[in-house]
């Protein structure tokens, strides 16, 4: 049995180390044959520093590395050429200054290796000489490969002058490559986010954006072939050991937590970075999103709280779907870019496609909804995991007054500083508690008399909810909290009444609860429920 490379990078390691590989050297090839300068956009740990490395060693004419993978039988000539790999994974980014003087020591470091003078200070400068010098050393152009491009970016989102002081750097850095279409042979960046080609890459108008395109779909990721095929005995052998009646039980479970990635709507992949850890720890966690800090959209969530309430079955068009500006940032498609949506399908009606994006799977879900429970409350991971039980008991007994209760507890730990005076804060920490129950809660559901706030459907209950926020002073009196209480309850069981919001659940032989639910602030929470 084939040993896992968890966290290694390198084609060569892999091979050699008798490493499981999954093959994506057709994809190379297809690479190379389809145009010279190409940009892909990835979820961080999807393996793409590997795809570079592969391509790397393919250009670098090492034929005898990929014997018995698919590019070795292809018609492709391994012809050699100079290689030239900046990884911006591994630059400091603390500054500009500190940054550009990370990026000449990583320049300086080809110089060095290939006895070649350095003749500039200018980073910009620095990048097309090193480029132009291997070109006459060799006789032959240069291949270029660029991953983590926008991590000197990402580093700083909560610092929007910091991140675009660093671009303005990598900017330039970026731009010597289309003066040099002489020297250059082909061209590949990678990185998480698609930045506006005007603000990263205005020089280079002629990159080629692969990140869509259907054929290289699954070019990063492991799909559910992949997984028969090259994980078969890792799966056995763990089923053998956790004594599993069936391999499909474990199969299953495996796409139910790190499957349901899809950049084309039609074909899904696994993460791989969370799989490999799966069989090495040989149990069920969240590893890809515990790897890293999603801090800015956590903040962007908390300034824009509707926009989380509406990530369940959103639908974007491709313009919308592309945008990743510094100064203007929308939740939806950082969101996408990042992982934390995917496409669930495309819809192709319209002049340009629209696209439908859900979370990809269960590890995603359940890790993103407890973060965005802990941001907005303030209480943090594990106080978030202590009221699972509680409110889940309350809900399957009916008991809405211990819900209240637990409410009023959770909200009174939240700063006062830090509540947000809007009905879609509370309705959006209300949602992210229970779908991180794993209660399915539908948000802005369609009926006939418009769209009531939430819909929590059981076995034998439906919860039709309706939310208010009404404004109140911290140092208000108990008479003026109890007549804004009242206004909120009324209004808020007055809409569902009304506009007949429970109307649709009738008939399905379930007890329906119409809920209103009125915040003012801190633990100032009250519910008014009627039995339909």
């Amino acid at each position: 049995m084939k040993k896992l490379p968890l966290g290694i990078q390198n084609i060569n390691e892999i091979i050699t180390g008798n490493y499981v590989y999954v093959d994506k050297t057709q994809y190379v090839y297809n690479l190379i044959d389809t145009a010279k300068y190409l940009f892909l956009s990835r979820p961080r740990r999807f393996g793409k520093s590997l795809l570079l490395d592969t391509i790397g060693e393919v250009f670098k004419g090492n034929k005898e590395l990929f014997k018995g993978l698919w590019i070795y039988d292809s018609d492709y000539s391994f012809d050699k050429h100079p290689v030239i790999r900046l990884d911006m994974s591994r630059v400091a980014t603390k500054s500009p200054e500190i940054l550009e003087d990370s990026i000449m020591s990583l320049l300086e470091s080809y110089y060095l290796t290939e006895a070649l003078k350095v003749k500039n200070r200018i980073i910009s400068d620095v990048f097309a000489e090193l480029i132009i010098q291997l070109d006459r050393k060799y006789g032959k152009r240069v291949v270029v490969l660029i991953d983590e491009y926008d991590k000197p970016i990402l580093d700083h989102m909560t610092n929007p002058d910091m991140a675009d002081s660093n671009r303005q750097v990598i900017r330039g850095l970026y731009g010597v490559l289309k003066p040099l279409d002489q020297y250059l042979e082909f061209a590949f960046i990678t990185g998480v986010s698609k930045f506006t080609k005007a603000s990263i890459f205005s020089e280079l108008n002629n990159l080629f954006d692969i990140t869509m395109m259907e054929k290289f779909a699954n070019i990063c990721g492991v799909t559910i072939d992949d997984l028969n095929n090259y994980f078969r005995e890792h799966i056995t052998s763990l089923n053998n050991l956790k004594q599993f009646r069936h391999i499909e039980s474990i199969y299953d479970e495996i796409l139910f937590w790190y499957d349901g990635y899809s950049w084309d709507g039609e074909t899904r992949v696994l993460n791989p970075f969370s799989l490999l850890n799966f069989f090495k720890q040989e149990k069920f966690m969240n590893f890809w999103y515990s790897s890293g800090n999603p801090k800015f959209l956590m903040d962007l969530i908390k300034e824009n709280p509707e926009s989380f309430l509406r990530l369940d079955n959103l639908v974007l068009d491709e313009t919308s779907l592309d945008v990743f500006d510094i100064q203007n940032m929308a939740a939806a498609p950082i969101l996408f870019q990042t992982g934390y949506l995917t496409i669930k399908e495309i819809d192709y009606i319209e002049v340009s496609p629209t696209y439908h994006l859900k979370m990809p799977n269960f590890e995603v879900e359940d890790a993103f909804n407890l973060q965005v429970l802990a941001s907005l409350t303030h209480s943090g991971d594990v106080f978030a995991r202590d009221i699972k039980r509680d409110i889940i008991k309350a809900l399957r007994l009916g008991n809405l007054e211990q819900m209240l209760s637990i409410l009023r507890g959770l909200f009174a730990s939240i700063p006062y500083e830090l509540h947000v005076k809007k009905e879609a804060y509370y309705h959006s920490i209300f949602y992210a508690l229970m779908t991180l129950l794993g209660l399915k809660m539908n948000v802005e559901v369609s009926v006939s008399g418009g769209k009531v706030d939430a819909i929590i459907e059981q076995d034998d209950r439906v919860y039709v909810m309706e939310f208010k926020y009404e404004d109140c002073p911290i140092d208000a009196s108990d008479n003026t909290k109890k007549e804004l209480f009242e206004k909120a309850l009324d209004e808020a069981m007055g809409q569902i009444e009304t506009k007949g919001y429970y109307k649709k659940y009738l008939g399905k032989g379930k007890t329906i609860y119409k809920v209103a639910l009125a915040f003012l602030g801190r633990d100032n929470i009250e519910m008014r429920v009627c039995e339909a």
